[in-house]
């Protein structure tokens, strides 16, 4: 089977690996990706990690700005007379004249179980909104935004303490796993596409700078989801100046040893030792475990304490608008 990938980040590096490895049944035959970004504190520009794969199977790679508006790529695409489009994570919609090309359609991997959580963060707003399960989506692409009929579904449960990086990862791999399933299936007329149900559809927007700012007058829950989710990015203001949260407890599994003063929302209200410091929400106390100082490590929440930049009756307060 010929197969064109579209992928640029991380997520969808398992995806690319996995049809490279099983090179008896597929043929990658190019790969588009997005141009290469300046990333990090220092800007560095970088290719996309997807890139530096496939050159390294020597395989032609795309990184058009507009791949709409692009057409030495589209021909370029055409004349590969692939079977199948892969899509993981690319970065781009493929317009209708993309879509058309491949024998047996564009195939996307989706990280929900759609039609819950389309858009471009389903594992992020998953975890951001308290969701105990999701999983994984194939999907033949129309020109909607992730409202193409269901090919297969996998489901993961998420954990009361994992990360948005940490999801990802476990998605990515049962996404590859059921990426060749889904081609072998797809290629043998084993699967009937099924399509979605509008009315059950949720959206998973693109994260803005104002998702990450903790409101402490929020339940203690509802900011853990939001820290676990956004890790390491979630910030607050302490002293004037801008702190991140990166990893706090699960309230349910790390009450509070003993009744702590209710204190205001953002209020530090008691100590874990070896662990962090409570903090009072608008319900409940939540133990934040891991926290950054502005240019400084990532380090846990124990050690601010003992070096004094954090304790007792100090408050997290809200900054400006990012």
């Amino acid at each position: 089977m010929r197969v064109v990938f579209f992928g640029t980040p991380e997520f969808a590096l398992p995806s690319l690996q996995i049809l490279l490895q099983r090179q008896s049944s597929f043929e990658v035959v190019g790969l588009v990706c997005q141009p290469d970004r300046p990333q990090g504190r220092g800007q560095k520009v970088l290719p996309p990690p997807t890139k530096v794969l496939a050159q390294a199977h020597g395989i032609p790679v795309w990184q058009p700005v507009r791949l709409r508006r692009d057409p030495e790529v589209l021909a370029a695409l055409e004349a590969l007379a692939a079977d199948v489009f892969v899509v993981v994570a690319y970065g781009q919609i493929l317009p209708p004249a993309v879509l058309q090309m491949p024998r047996l359609g564009c195939v996307n991997v989706h990280a929900s179980l759609l039609p819950a959580y389309r858009g471009a963060a389903p594992i992020q707003w998953a975890i951001a909104n308290g969701e105990t399960e999701t999983g994984v989506t194939t999907m033949l692409m129309d020109e909607g935004l992730d409202t193409g009929a269901i090919l297969l579904q996998a489901k993961l449960p998420i954990g009361p303490e994992q990360t948005g990086l940490e999801l990802a990862s476990q998605l990515a791999q049962l996404g590859a796993e059921l990426l060749v399933e889904t081609l072998v299936k797809l290629e043998k007329g084993e699967i009937t596409p099924i399509p979605q149900d509008d009315s059950r559809a949720t959206y998973a927007p693109l994260l803005k700078k104002q998702d990450f700012q903790l409101d402490w007058r929020r339940p203690a829950q509802a900011l853990h989801n939001q820290i676990r989710a956004f890790s390491p990015d979630c910030f607050t203001g302490l002293q004037g100046k801008r702190i991140k949260i990166v990893r706090s407890a699960a309230p349910q599994l790390h009450p509070p040893p003993d009744p702590l003063p209710q204190g205001s929302p953002g209020e530090v209200v008691g100590l874990a030792k070896g662990e962090g410091v409570y903090v009072a929400t608008g319900e409940g106390s939540l133990l934040i475990r891991r926290a950054q100082l502005p240019g400084r490590k990532e380090q846990s929440a124990w050690d601010l304490v003992n070096g004094g930049q954090l304790r007792v009756g100090m408050r997290f307060e809200a900054l400006p608008d990012p």
